[in-house]
């Protein structure tokens, strides 16, 4: 449905991405950001999906190109471990994102694992975001205060993950809380990356109540 394009960071560098269109002028955007796997076909997938909701969908490729195959866990490690943070989010993301509202409309951000952590830093740092929907990643707060999110936040986590553990949420949502910030919080009885059905921790009914939960806080944030 989509397809790879290029495109202009505010630091004039160029970044590459998956753009998925909704056909229609206007159309609100939605920039997905990936996993540790990289650009997988699952997040393209994720676009498309958003596409046919009615919103425009960017991916960026925050690995430059790399994809990890699921099973290699320190290759993806690696990876992410050797991914700026807050360049790639006050850069490359931040280029996907005013790529979208160029139109006019109204931009949101999400994104899982990896990308759960960037769509936090980017609900601080990246100031044309109308809206943010993270799915089970945070950052350490030295890197985003929650007290710092600028825009309406919609949160996703697992019960049984042991990355983002439910002490870390429960830490994050206390610390929304104290800062009185617009956020809704979803807990799940499922796995991390539970969203991702190209993998065993699947898990069809959460994923999809989380879906639905998604498309309504963009209809009410960003339009349809």
């Amino acid at each position: 449905m989509g397809t790879k394009i290029s495109f202009r960071r505010p630091d004039g560098k160029e970044a590459s991405g998956y753009l998925a269109k909704a056909g229609r002028a206007n159309a609100p955007g939605v920039v997905v950001i990936q996993e540790w796997w990289g650009l997988q076909d699952q997040i393209k997938g994720i676009a498309d999906r958003f596409v046919l909701a009615g919103y425009d969908a960017l991916a960026p490729d925050l690995y430059g190109g790399t994809v990890v195959p699921y099973h290699d866990r320190d290759a993806a490690g690696k990876e992410m471990g050797s991914l700026n943070f807050i360049d790639a989010t006050e850069q490359t993301v931040r280029g996907a994102v005013q790529l979208l509202k160029k139109s006019g409309a109204r931009v949101g951000l999400t994104g899982f694992c990896l990308g759960g952590a960037v769509t936090i830093i980017g609900a601080c740092r990246i100031p044309e975001l109308s809206a943010a929907v993270c799915f089970y990643g945070v950052p350490p707060e030295a890197v985003a205060k929650p007290a710092d999110i600028k825009v309406p936040l919609q949160a996703h986590f697992a019960n049984q993950d042991d990355w983002c553990t439910p002490q870390v949420v429960d830490a994050f949502e206390a610390a929304l809380k104290a800062a009185g910030k617009n956020a809704e919080m979803f807990r799940y009885d499922a796995s991390h990356a539970f969203v991702n059905e190209q993998r065993d921790v699947y898990d069809r009914a959460a994923a999809e109540l989380a879906w639905g939960r998604t498309l309504k806080f963009w209809a009410t944030h960003l339009g349809a």
